[in-house]
Formats: structure tokens, C-alpha cells, sequence
């Protein structure tokens, strides 16, 4: 069992949830997250928020190997700006070689963010998306005006 599936089982398990209650939240199958238990696939990025949000972990604890429950890995001066531009329409820019293509040159709201990681909502020609990238990805950030 590799990392990630060992801490997502323990967590349920100290949560007393069954694997078919966290797929029913997750909208996966029992089997889905049997699979990710065992470490014979990850779950895609997307679903790493969601997961963490249940399990009441945060992101980095369950990609990073080495780091407790407890530990949270936030600059403070991210978390600021990060905090202040939730919820509102941002234009984010990316290193090169780390570009989104899905959120290239498209607004997208900032849903939520944990330690290196933001959740974001754009619409896009292949309609609403969400994602889970890394901070460290975004160049720049642009807060859009409100109509």
C-alpha cells in the first residue's frame, strides 16, 4: 500500500466511514477507493480536495510523504493573498513548463486553497471545470473587476 492509500484508509477508519460511504460522497465506486487504499491507482488530482475536505486533512498531508496530520505547510504572505482573493474572479498566470492549458488566458474563481494547493472553478469550451493545481505553478495572479 503506498502512502497516500495507507493515510486515506487510517483516516476513514479513524472516522468510522466504510469505503462505500466515502465513495458515495466522492460519487466513486466502493471499488475506486478499494483500489486507492490498496495503491493500485491514485485518485485523479481533482478528487485530492475533495477527499481531504472529508477526511478532514489537508492536501499536502495526503500527497506528501513525511508530513503529519498536524503539520501545515502555508507561507503566510500566500495565504493572505490567497485568503483575500477567494471566491473572486482571478487571471492566473504559470512558469513557463508549468502552464494549465485549461486555464489559459480564462477566468476562473478561486474556491478554496490549503498549504501549496488551490482549488479553482473556470468555464471553459469544455464547460464548467474545476482543478486542483499547486500554487508554486501561478507566475502571477490578476483579481478581475466585478462587473
Amino acid at each position: 500500500m503506498n502512502q497516500m492509500g495507507n493515510k486515506i484508509a487510517r483516516k476513514r477508519k479513524d472516522l468510522g466511514m466504510t469505503q462505500i460511504t466515502l465513495a458515495e460522497e466522492l460519487n466513486v465506486t466502493r471499488q475506486t477507493v478499494s483500489r486507492w487504499e490498496a495503491g493500485t491507482v491514485l485518485p485523479d488530482i481533482d478528487k485530492i480536495s475533495d477527499i481531504a475536505s472529508i477526511l478532514g486533512v489537508s492536501c499536502d498531508y495526503l500527497l506528501k510523504d513525511g508530513i503529519s496530520e498536524e503539520e501545515t505547510v502555508v507561507s503566510s504572505g500566500i495565504s493572505r493573498l490567497l485568503k483575500e482573493a477567494q471566491g473572486k474572479t482571478v487571471r492566473l498566470s504559470f512558469f513557463d513548463g508549468e502552464a494549465d492549458l485549461d486555464l489559459f488566458n480564462t477566468d476562473c474563481i478561486i474556491i478554496d486553497f490549503e498549504g501549496n494547493w488551490m482549488k479553482v472553478e473556470a468555464t471553459t469550451k469544455k464547460g464548467k471545470i474545476e482543478k486542483l493545481i499547486p500554487v508554486s505553478s501561478v507566475l502571477s495572479m490578476v483579481i478581475r473587476e466585478e462587473d
